[in-house]
C-alpha cells in the first residue's frame, strides 16, 4: 500500500501536470468505485478545473473549481489508493505512474499503465490539452468519493497528527503516546494517532530507533520515545528525498524513478544479516496483524 512518502510525491507530480486544466471529460466505467454520488461525480468534475491539491496522511485532496451551480463553488475529490490503487497520469508519450507498482506481493501482477484505459482502469479524466489522468485499481479497494467543506472537514478530524509538520513536536508526540496500551507498532500503524504511516515505514522507523515492534508502550524509556519520534521525521523526509518505495518501478518524465529501496534495512530482508549491527538477523514474523521485520540482535 502507498504510504505517506509515496502519496506526497504523486500529489507533488500532478500538482505540477493538472492545475487549471479543464476537464472537458469524465469517463465512469466502474461506478461502484466512487462512494457517494456517482450522478454528482460527472456534473462536478465535467468541465470544472483542479485548483489545488492536497495530502492528509495517505488521502490526496484535489480542490474542484465547478461550475455546477452557473457560479463557482468549490467542492472536493478524495482518493484514497489504498492497497493496489494507482493515478496514472498520460500525455503523449509522457507517463508519470503513482501508487502500488506491478509486483508488490503478487509477482505476477501486471503492468497496470500498459494499454490504457485497460480492465483495471475504473475512471478517466480527459483535459483539454489532451492530457488523461487514469485510476487503475486490481483490486478494487480505493476509496473515490465528492465531498463538500463540511464533510471534508469531518473527514480530515478522523486522522491524527501530520508527522513531517512543524506542529509535531517532540513533546506532541509525548502528549500522544502517554498512558496509551499495546505495542508500538500497532500505535505508529493507527491513523487516529500519527497520519500517514503504513507497515514498511513503521518497520524502518523501528529499526532506526533501536526499538523492537512488539514492545509495550508503557514499558518504553524516555529515551527509546525520543529516539522513535527522531526516526520518523528522519525516515519520512528521506523516504520523499528518494520518492518513496513503491515508486521503484516507474520512471517520470524527467528520468527519475523511486528509490528509496536501496536505503530499506529490514523490508524484505528476512532471513539475511543485518546491516547496522551485522550480527543479527533480520526475523518476520506478525505483529498488529502485518508482516513485521526486525533486527533480533540490536533492536531491543
Amino acid at each position: 500500500m502507498p504510504e505517506l512518502p509515496e502519496v506526497e510525491t504523486i500529489k507533488n507530480d500532478l500538482k505540477q501536470k493538472i492545475l487549471n486544466k479543464k476537464i472537458k471529460k469524465v469517463d465512469l466505467r466502474l461506478k461502484k468505485i466512487v462512494k457517494s454520488s456517482k450522478k454528482e461525480f460527472v456534473l462536478v468534475l465535467e468541465k470544472s478545473k483542479f485548483k489545488n491539491i492536497e495530502r492528509r496522511g495517505k488521502l490526496l485532496i484535489f480542490s474542484v473549481e465547478t461550475r455546477q451551480c452557473l457560479v463557482p463553488t468549490t467542492k472536493y475529490l478524495l482518493i484514497h489508493l489504498r492497497m493496489t490503487g494507482q493515478l496514472i497520469y498520460q500525455k503523449n508519450q509522457e507517463i508519470i505512474a503513482g501508487g502500488h507498482s506491478e509486483g508488490g506481493r503478487d509477482e505476477a501482477m501486471p503492468r497496470l499503465y500498459d494499454d490504457l484505459p485497460n480492465k483495471h482502469t475504473h475512471f478517466v479524466f480527459y483535459f483539454s490539452d489532451k492530457s488523461q489522468l487514469f485510476f487503475n485499481d486490481l483490486r478494487r479497494f480505493g476509496v473515490v468519493k465528492i465531498v463538500n467543506e463540511k464533510e471534508l472537514e469531518n473527514v480530515l478530524n478522523s486522522f491524527g497528527e501530520e508527522p513531517l509538520e512543524k506542529s509535531f513536536s517532540l513533546k506532541v508526540f509525548q502528549d500522544i503516546i502517554k498512558n496509551k496500551k499495546g505495542n508500538i507498532k500497532a500505535f505508529l500503524l493507527n491513523q487516529k494517532y500519527i497520519a500517514g504511516i503504513g507497515n514498511i515505514y513503521a518497520d524502518e522507523i523501528l529499526f532506526e530507533a533501536k526499538v523492537l515492534p512488539s514492545r509495550k508502550i508503557d514499558s518504553l524509556k524516555v529515551v527509546e520515545i525520543k529516539n522513535i519520534y527522531q526516526a520518523i521525521k528522519k525516515i519520512l523526509k528521506k523516504a520523499i528525498k528518494y520518492r518513496g518505495t513503491t515508486f521503484n518501478n516507474y520512471i517520470d518524465a524527467n528520468g527519475k524513478r523511486g528509490n528509496f529501496t536501496k536505503f530499506l534495512k529490514v523490508y524484505k530482508r528476512e532471513k539475511k544479516k543485518c546491516l547496522r549491527c551485522k550480527k543479527g538477523v533480520i526475523i518476520k514474523t506478525k505483529i498488529a496483524g502485518r508482516g513485521t521485520r526486525y533486527c533480533d540482535g540490536c533492536q531491543k
